[in-house]
């Protein structure tokens, strides 16, 4: 599901018009940005948490040319599913 989608469907399931909700999706992914880059993260309970992760330095190598290169330290996004979010997914 791409973000217009979700837009489009929370306007068919909502009285809302569709630029309120489209404010309001832009608004909670901007947050939850923030939030990540900040280091402070976001739970949202029986969905999952959002949070960033440091990745230390390491030794690369380019799978092409074999090349050994070095890969520097870096912070990258994580999602944690929550409980709930595991057993829906595993029942199919």
């Amino acid at each position: 599901m791409k973000k217009i989608d979700l837009v489009q469907n929370l306007t068919e399931n909502t009285s809302l018009p569709k630029s309120d909700v489209k404010l309001a999706v832009d608004l909670i992914i901007a947050s939850i940005t923030q939030s990540i880059v900040s280091g402070e993260g976001v739970e949202i309970r029986g969905f999952g948490g959002f949070l960033k992760k440091h990745r230390k330095a390491r030794q690369g190598i380019n799978p092409k040319t074999s090349e050994r290169t070095q890969v520097e330290e870096k912070y990258v996004p994580f999602f944690k599913p929550g409980k709930f979010l595991k057993e829906i997914v595993n029942k199919g």
